[in-house]
C-alpha cells in the first residue's frame, strides 16, 4: 500500500497524463497479460502513421568571392551537421540527462519514465527527462510543420489524444531510423536557447566553437540547457546563466552516476565557472560588416523568379533554405570605397554619398558604398546618420529613387554617333543658346520638342562656338551634345542605353526628351557603373550580379553564370574609350588620376542638384552619386559643406570625382594596369569641324602673347592687362584631335590651363534649364 500511494505521489507531482498513458499503453506494449492486451497491442502498432518531416529551417549563409561570410539569414539560427561531425562527449551528454537508456529501449522506455517520475518527485522538479529522445523528436518535429503560431501551440498540448499519437509516431521513427539517426536528428531539431536551433549553432552561439570540438564542461552545459532553454538562457541575464550552471553540474552529476566519467572529473568540472564565450546571433543585414551589399544579395532572392515562383515562396527560400550563396564581392574594393567616401563625405551631413564598383565583362559587383550607416535613426526620425535606403542600388535592390545622372549620359550620345560612323575631329559650330523646338522624336515615334526650354553652356554666359567629338566632350558642352543627340536621334541614343543597361532607379520608363542626353533620368550608381563597365569591355555589356554560385543544402552547386550581351561594336568602344580617356587629361577631370590608363565622365545635373562621377579601367568600373536626401530640388548643392569642407557648387569633378579617384587606387593596388585597345584611325581617324582651326588659331596667338607679357613681367616690367593662361598645351592636344592624332595615355596628364574661349571645365556641363515635364 505504501509502495502505491508513493508511485501515486509521484505520479500525481508530476502530472496525471503520464500515469493516464502509461496504464493505457505502456502495459500492451511491454507483454501485459491476457490474450486482449496482445491484441490491444497488435493494433496499436499496425499501420503506424510517419510523422511529418518537413526540411529544417536552416541559416542561409551569405560568403565574399573569398568565401569568408559576411551576413546569415535565419527564422531559426541553425546549420545542421552529420552526426560524426558532434562530438562523443556531447553525444553522452545528452543521452545521460534525457534518455539514460536510449540504445537499450524502443519508442517508449516505461522503467525510465518511472524511474523519472519518482525522482522528480522527491526532488520537486525535473531532474530526469521522461520521454525518450525518439518522443521528443517527434514533438519537434510536429511543432517545425506547424505554419501559424496557433498550429504550433495545438502541437505542444499536452493531453492523451496528443501523446498517443506521438507515441506511434515514434514507434515509426524507430522502425525507421537506427538509433543513431534518430539522435542525429534530435541534436539537430532542439533549441538550446539564445536563438540557437540545432547543436551546431549551440556551439557557436555560446562558446564559438564547432559541434565536432566541443569540450565536456560545453557538452554539459548545452546538455542543461535543452530541458528548459528560456530560463537558462546565458543571454537574459545573470539569474539565468546561475540556472544554466545548476543544469550543467546535474548533467555532469547524472554522467558520473552512468559511469561515463570519473567522480574526480566530475567534481573538477562542477568547480569551474561556465566559460561562456556568446557570440552574435545577429541575422539580417543589419548585422552584416558590409550591409549594402547584404541588401542587393536580399532583394535579389526576394525578387529573382528563380529562387521562388512566387514572393512567398522566396522569403522561404530566404529564410529557411539553408543555402549558401558565393557572391562577388571583394573586401579589398569594399573598404577603398568605403574609405574615400567616408574622407568626404560625414554619415551627419544632409547630403550623401554613393559608390559602386563593376567588374568590365562579367558585371560582378565588387562593392556597393555609402556615406551614411544603415539602420534606423534615433527616434526612427527620417533624417540623421543612418538609413534604410540602399543607396548604391534602384528601388528594386532596396534603394532610393536615385538622383538624375547629369552629363554622364552625354557618353550614350558619344557611343552612338561614333557607331553611326563619326569620327574624331568631326562636329559643328554650336551658339551660345539652344531651344529644342524640332527635330526630336521618342522611340514610339511621337515628337518630343519643347520650345520652352533654354539650354546655355558654361554657367550661361553664352559663350558658342567650333566644338569636335573630343573637344565636346572632354568640355561637357550641353549644347553640343543637344544638337549631336538630334543629328543622331533621340531613339537611336536611348536605345544605345538601353542596350547598355540603364534603366530608372525608380523603374519607370525612361524620360525620352530633348534632355536626355543632359542626363534628366534618375539613375542608381550600380546600373550607371554596369553600363559604363561596358566601354572597359570592349561593348560587351553584362547585367550587374551579386551571386556567383548558389550551394544547395545538399551540397548540390548551382552556379550563375555572367548574364551579358554585345551592346556595342568592339571597334565602337574602343573609339568611346579614346575619347573618355581625354575627359582626365585635357578635360574636367584634368590633374586627377589614378596612375593607370582610365576613361570616364562627369556629371553635374541642373541647378547642382546632384553630381556624379563615372570612369573604368579594362578591370575595374565605378560610379559615384552625390545629393541631398531631403530632396535634390529643394536642396541644391550650392553653399554647402560637405564633410567639413565648404564649396560653392559640387561639381562632378569636385566631390564625385576625387572620391572616385581615391577608391579606385585602393581597390586596384593589386591589380597590374592594363591599357585600352588603340582605336581604328582608319575609321575613325580624320573628321573635320568647321572653323575649330581658325579658333584655335586664334588660341594659339593668344597664348604666344600671355608667354610675352608673363616674361616681360618676370623681368619687373609693369603690365596693366591681365595675364592670359598659356594654353600651348591645350592647344597641342586639340590639334591632335583635329587631325585625328592618338591621344596620350591617361595616366600622363598634360597641365594644359583653361581655355576662355571654348569654356572653363567642370562649368560647361550643367545645363540652365531643363524642360519641364
Amino acid at each position: 500500500m505504501t509502495n502505491r500511494l508513493a508511485y501515486a505521489g509521484a505520479l500525481g507531482t508530476a502530472g496525471a497524463l503520464g500515469g493516464v498513458l502509461i496504464a493505457t499503453i505502456a502495459l500492451p506494449l511491454v507483454g501485459g497479460v491476457g490474450l486482449g492486451a496482445k491484441e490491444a497491442a497488435s493494433s496499436f502498432t499496425a499501420e503506424l502513421p510517419i510523422p511529418p518531416e518537413d526540411p529544417l529551417p536552416e541559416m542561409t549563409r551569405v560568403l565574399d568571392r573569398h568565401g569568408k561570410q559576411i551576413a546569415q539569414f535565419y527564422t531559426q539560427n541553425r546549420e545542421s551537421v552529420p552526426i560524426n561531425q558532434i562530438a562523443p562527449v556531447m553525444r553522452h551528454a545528452i543521452i545521460a540527462i534525457e534518455d539514460a537508456r536510449f540504445y537499450e529501449h524502443g519508442a517508449l522506455d516505461v522503467r525510465g519514465t518511472f524511474r523519472a517520475l519518482v525522482t522528480n518527485a522527491q526532488a520537486g522538479g525535473v531532474r530526469q527527462g521522461g520521454s525518450s529522445l525518439t518522443q521528443q523528436l517527434v514533438k519537434n518535429l510536429l511543432v517545425n510543420h506547424a505554419e501559424t503560431d496557433h498550429e504550433r501551440q495545438l502541437a505542444r498540448v499536452q493531453n492523451i489524444d496528443r501523446k498517443i499519437t506521438e507515441l506511434r509516431y515514434a514507434l515509426a521513427l524507430e522502425r525507421k531510423y537506427t538509433k543513431d539517426q534518430i539522435l542525429e536528428r534530435y541534436l539537430n531539431i532542439a533549441y538550446f536557447g539564445a536563438g540557437a536551433f540545432g547543436v551546431q549553432a549551440a556551439a557557436q552561439r555560446f562558446f564559438g566553437v564547432d559541434a565536432s570540438r566541443l569540450t565536456l564542461l560545453q557538452a554539459a552545459t548545452l546538455a542543461g540547457a535543452v530541458r528548459a532553454p528560456y530560463t537558462t538562457d546565458p543571454s537574459l541575464g545573470a539569474p539565468q546563466r546561475q540556472a544554466l550552471r545548476e543544469r550543467r553540474d546535474l548533467v555532469l552529476e547524472r554522467m558520473e552516476q552512468l559511469g561515463v566519467i570519473r567522480p574526480a572529473a566530475a567534481r573538477a568540472a562542477r568547480a569551474k565557472p561556465l566559460r561562456l564565450n556568446m557570440q552574435s546571433a545577429g541575422g539580417g543585414c543589419g548585422q552584416s560588416r558590409y550591409p549594402y551589399f547584404c541588401l542587393y544579395v536580399q532583394h535579389e532572392i526576394l525578387t529573382n523568379p528563380a529562387f521562388g515562383s512566387t514572393a512567398a515562396d522566396r522569403e522561404r527560400t530566404l529564410r529557411r533554405g539553408g543555402l549558401v550563396l558565393r557572391t562577388t564581392l571583394d573586401p579589398v574594393a569594399q573598404r577603398s570605397a568605403e574609405r574615400a567616401i567616408a574622407a568626404r563625405v560625414a554619415p551627419t551631413d544632409h547630403e550623401v554619398a554613393a559608390e559602386a564598383m563593376v567588374e568590365p565583362g562579367t558585371g560582378r559587383i565588387r562593392a556597393l558604398a555609402a556615406s551614411k550607416h544603415y539602420g534606423n535613426n534615433p527616434g526612427n526620425r527620417k533624417n540623421g546618420p543612418s538609413t534604410t535606403y540602399n543607396l548604391p542600388a534602384d528601388q528594386a535592390h532596396g534603394g532610393g529613387q536615385g538622383f538624375q545622372a547629369g552629363s554622364t549620359f552625354k557618353a550614350f550620345t558619344l557611343a552612338t554617333a561614333l557607331s553611326q560612323g563619326w569620327r574624331f575631329g568631326e562636329g559643328f559650330r554650336t551658339p551660345g543658346r539652344f531651344v529644342p523646338r524640332e527635330g526630336y522624336t521618342n522611340c514610339s515615334g511621337k515628337p518630343v520638342n519643347d520650345p520652352r526650354a533654354r539650354i546655355f553652356n558654361a554657367g550661361g554666359e553664352g559663350t558658342g562656338g567650333p566644338y569636335s567629338l573630343e573637344l565636346g566632350t572632354w568640355k561637357s558642352v550641353n549644347i553640343f551634345f543637344m544638337k549631336l543627340e538630334r543629328r543622331v536621334g533621340l531613339c537611336n541614343v536611348v536605345k544605345t542605353a538601353r542596350r547598355l543597361g540603364i534603366e530608372r532607379a525608380d523603374g519607370a520608363p525612361l524620360r525620352e526628351v530633348p534632355t536626355f542626353t543632359l542626363g534628366v533620368n534618375e539613375m542608381d550608381p550600380t546600373t550607371v557603373a554596369g553600363a559604363f563597365a561596358a566601354f572597359g569591355a570592349r561593348g560587351r555589356y553584362c547585367r550587374p550580379v551579386a551571386i556567383t554560385e548558389i550551394v544547395e543544402r545538399d551540397g548540390t552547386r548551382v552556379p550563375v553564370p555572367p548574364s551579358c550581351s554585345r551592346a556595342l561594336e568592339p571597334q565602337v568602344a574602343d573609339a568611346v574609350n579614346h575619347v573618355l580617356q581625354g575627359v582626365f587629361t585635357r578635360g574636367t577631370m584634368q590633374g586627377q588620376s589614378i596612375g593607370r590608363p582610365a576613361a570616364g565622365k562627369t556629371g553635374t545635373n541642373n541647378g547642382y542638384t546632384s553630381a556624379w562621377f563615372a570612369g573604368y579601367t579594362p578591370d575595374l568600373a565605378a560610379a559615384v552619386s552625390v545629393g541631398d536626401m531631403r530632396g535634390s530640388y529643394r536642396y541644391p548643392l550650392t553653399g554647402v559643406t560637405i564633410g567639413g569642407e565648404y564649396y560653392g557648387s559640387v561639381q562632378g569633378a569636385s566631390l564625385p570625382g576625387p572620391i572616385w579617384v581615391k577608391s579606385m587606387i585602393g581597390a586596384l593596388r593589386k591589380t597590374p594596369p592594363s591599357g585600352f585597345a588603340r582605336p581604328d584611325l582608319a575609321r575613325f581617324g580624320g573628321g573635320f569641324t568647321p572653323g575649330l582651326k581658325e579658333m584655335l588659331e586664334a588660341a594659339r596667338k593668344k597664348a604666344r602673347e600671355a608667354r610675352r607679357r608673363a616674361e616681360l613681367k618676370a623681368h619687373g616690367r609693369r603690365d596693366r592687362n591681365r595675364d592670359l593662361p598659356d594654353l600651348f598645351q591645350l592647344l597641342r592636344g586639340a590639334q591632335q584631335a583635329l587631325n585625328g592624332e592618338q591621344a596620350p595615355p591617361a595616366d600622363q596628364p598634360v597641365p594644359a590651363p583653361p581655355d576662355p574661349a571654348i569654356g572653363a571645365p567642370g562649368l560647361a556641363e550643367p545645363p540652365r534649364l531643363i524642360p519641364r515635364g
